[in-house]
């Protein structure tokens, strides 16, 4: 039995995703995520202006009179979400955490695929591989991995993208589309980000918190515990030397990442708590759609 305040929160997260499908989304996604190519449809009566390129001489023998192959593109995908769900995700000095921004990215994007008739697939990861589900489509499917990362507790703790990215190559042979949602404070992969990128269609999704970039405007000492070792340091809040090495290091951690993302090829779409996830993914869309 689900709890009742999961059901609702699951409830919103759908209602809202479907809206925003439906206004914002549905033809972006189409536009930028096309389909594997094109495959063969039926046979008709050659016209007048067909190419001939596109006769098929078996039926056209069969029939007496030329006849042309007809193909329509192959539209279905499969779309498969890599979601983090190290410690780390649990935090956020906003109203939600980046674990739920991650649950509501990933039904976003979801109700789009299957809207496209696309199937989609879950892999919930921290430093080990946590949970799979099978790609499939429809709406009870979505429903089910938005259930599975909001209700999900992890075994491990750490984050390992490469465990991750190992993982998705052995259950995915086929090229797809893959959705990387963390906010990527484990070892860098750069090697195996590079290899599933040509493999497959890899789009970044980091999620980062104002209070990682952004100190409170308070004075004194303050403990810090890193949620995935559970090391704790006290730091002085009231020291400027502090408050700007703490923000400049870590700006310039995101701002590294970004540009590693950008000279691999792999689409980014940075996302923060507490603000509005839509129009980074608009931008994206309309940005992508443009090179095809």
């Amino acid at each position: 039995m689900i709890p009742t305040e999961l059901l609702q929160k699951i409830r919103r997260i759908e209602i809202r995703t479907n809206r925003l499908v439906n206004d914002v989304l549905a033809g972006e996604y189409h536009s930028v995520f096309k389909g594997r190519g094109i495959e063969f449809s039926e046979v008709r009566e050659y016209q007048i202006g067909d190419d001939v390129r596109n006769i098929d001489w078996n039926v056209t023998a069969r029939m007496g009179h030329p006849f042309v192959k007809r193909f329509s593109e192959e539209r279905e995908l499969t779309v498969m979400f890599l979601v983090d769900a190290s410690a780390s995700q649990d935090f956020g000095s906003k109203s939600s955490t980046k674990g739920e921004i991650a649950a509501e990215l990933t039904a976003l994007l979801a109700f789009s695929a299957i809207k496209n008739n696309d199937r989609v697939g879950l892999v919930i990861f921290t430093d080990e591989i946590e949970e799979f589900v099978p790609p499939k489509k429809g709406r009870k499917h979505v429903l089910r991995l938005i259930h599975r990362i909001l209700d999900f507790e992890p075994t491990g703790h750490r984050t390992d993208l490469l465990t991750a990215l190992e993982y998705l190559g052995h259950i995915q042979r086929r090229k797809c589309v893959a959705f990387l949602i963390s906010d990527f404070l484990g070892p860098s992969c750069d090697q195996e980000l590079e290899i599933v990128n040509e493999r497959h269609d890899l789009i970044a999704i980091p999620i980062s918190d104002e209070r990682e970039v952004f100190l409170p405007k308070v004075r004194g000492f303050i403990d810090f515990e890193d949620a995935e070792t559970g090391r704790v340091i006290t730091r002085n809040l009231a020291s400027p030397a502090f408050r700007e090495f703490y923000s400049t290091g870590n700006r310039q951690r995101i701002e590294d990442m970004k540009s590693r993302f950008q000279r691999m090829g792999i689409g980014c779409i940075p996302i923060r708590t507490g603000e509005d996830y839509v129009p980074p993914l608009v931008r994206f869309f309309e940005a992508r759609a443009k090179r095809y």
